[in-house]
């Protein structure tokens, strides 16, 4: 959907784009908003100078002649321009030898951030074209567990805001220490269960270390995992017990008590049965099949396997990484607050990321209900960076074009509902929208794009007389065509009147 004055700048651009000079002697002037101008003078009189060094005559007469037309007209203006100015002067004709210097210049809807000055075969349009395409702000985020970027898009640049990193060890284990799930624990009855089967707040058999007795504990929680490969381990009293490679037992040796991965027992190696005697192992073997594995932690961080006693630090491990990305993720939505919380503008927001992080952010971020509302995407994006922010715009084409088609939708359902429910209160086609007009009776013009602008300008410049509200909308979706086949002029009244 496009306002009067965005319409107005697209028509100057396309002229200024259709200028093409037989030599380098088309000069651009872009002055940002409240830049002072008496700078810009002197500049330009310092490009006199320089330009009376260009060799062709013509060529060199033709410059001199522009810059001295835009110092004039500089001086004759303020020494500000509350959103900046851009100006174009210089050859346009088409007849070499019959030299046409022409001044052109526009005061930009929106606010112009660059300053340049260039002498060329062409003008310099890039910095309006860009304010033809949205007036609208997005915030952007991608983030994964190590790092995050927020940014905005304002119309079609990507700036980014802030990078942040979380401090998240990069590498995990992952999948926790693993147990067959037909292995027995013992419960606070004393029977034997399979791991399969204990759910969490079950008490079962673990070792206060401290008071070097048998205690019970309470599971506080259980995973199933699949492993690829596995150790059996077979002790002297008969007890056999299938373990992942990274689970840990307790080593005797030495006369103390160490921690070592499965993947490092061997025969002859001594354990701690579930009568706190020391056992050594028969016999181990490595299996490499795929096998489906428990994994349980206790509030005691051990616990007696098939009478072996065995541990479960790995997803402590995996508790602290969990702890360490939601601060993360509480730190990335704080960050959007102060970002986005106060941002007029902003129009919606776009969230990119690996499966799950980007979910994850979402439910455990802790991010306002303000800034919750405005999420309009969500969307897979593999980097965190400033490339993924580029990622994520590419891939939110759809849902932008959707928002914009969705404003489309709404003032025109909003004109036909009114069309039809109170017929006084609207109208349509060029004599009676224009005698609305004229009457100062329309509260806001609708305009087809596919209506002339010739035509267009025509109403545009009533409307604006007026203090009429303005919308340009295009054909892309049923209603904007329809509105097009039934005349594609419209208004919508702020009272009844006699338009016949």
């Amino acid at each position: 959907m496009t306002d009067a004055k965005t319409l107005e700048l697209e028509e100057f651009v396309e002229k200024m784009e259709s200028y093409r000079g037989r030599h380098t002697e088309l000069v651009t002037v872009l002055i940002p908003a409240e830049y002072n101008v008496n700078s810009v003078v002197r500049q330009l009189e310092g490009e006199k100078s320089t330009a009376s060094n260009i060799k062709s005559r013509t060529t060199r007469n033709n410059v001199i002649e522009a810059l001295e037309k835009i110092i004039r007209e500089l001086k004759l203006g303020p020494q500000k321009y509350l959103k900046g100015i851009a100006i174009y002067c210089g050859n346009i004709s088409l007849n070499e030898g019959q030299p046409d210097i022409q001044y052109f210049s526009i005061e930009p809807p929106q606010e112009l951030k660059v300053r340049i000055y260039r002498c060329d075969q062409t003008f310099v349009i890039d910095p309006l074209k860009e304010m033809t395409q949205t007036t609208e702000i997005y915030g952007l985020l991608v983030i994964e567990r190590k790092e995050a970027t927020i940014g905005i898009l304002e119309g079609t640049q990507i700036k980014v805001l802030q990078k942040m990193t979380s401090g998240v060890p990069g590498k995990i284990r992952a999948g926790g220490q693993c147990l067959s799930p037909e292995t027995l624990v013992k419960n606070e009855n004393g029977e034997l269960i399979e791991i399969k089967d204990i759910r969490k707040r079950d008490k079962i058999r673990a070792v206060d270390f401290k008071a070097n007795n048998v205690i019970l504990t309470n599971v506080i929680n259980k995973w199933e995992n699949t492993k690829e490969e596995y150790v059996e381990i077979l002790t002297q009293d008969k007890n056999l017990i299938k373990a992942s490679l990274d689970h840990k037992f307790f080593l005797r040796k030495q006369g103390k008590t160490y921690e070592t991965y499965a993947s490092e027992l061997k025969s002859g190696d001594i354990l701690i049965n579930n009568r706190l005697k020391y056992v050594r192992i028969l016999n181990i073997r490595h299996k490499k099949e795929k096998i489906n594995m428990i994994d349980i932690e206790t509030e005691a961080l051990n616990f007696f396997a098939n009478n072996i006693l065995v541990h479960n630090s790995s997803q402590r491990f995996h508790r602290v990484t969990e702890g360490l990305a939601k601060e993360f993720f509480r730190r990335v939505a704080e960050a959007m607050k102060d970002a986005f919380f106060d941002m007029p503008k902003l129009k919606g927001i776009l969230i990119g990321g690996p499966i799950p992080t980007k979910e994850e952010f979402i439910e455990e971020g802790q991010l306002v209900t303000a800034l919750r509302s405005k999420i309009i995407g969500v969307k897979d994006i593999g980097y965190a960076d400033e490339h993924g922010l580029q990622l994520l715009v590419e891939a939110s084409k759809d849902v932008l074009a959707e928002q914009e088609i969705t404003k489309e939708k709404k003032i025109l359902e909003t004109f036909f509902n009114t069309l039809g429910k109170s017929r006084d209160k609207a109208t349509y086609g060029e004599e009676k929208v224009k005698k609305a007009l004229e009457l100062g009776a329309v509260q806001i013009l609708i305009i087809s794009e596919k209506i002339p602008r010739v035509k267009s300008k025509e109403f545009i410049k009533i409307a604006d007389e007026m203090g009429t509200e303005i919308h340009i909308v295009s054909t892309k979706t049923g209603e904007g065509e329809q509105f097009f086949n039934l005349s594609g002029i419209g208004a919508i009244l702020r009272y009844a009147a006699n338009l016949e």
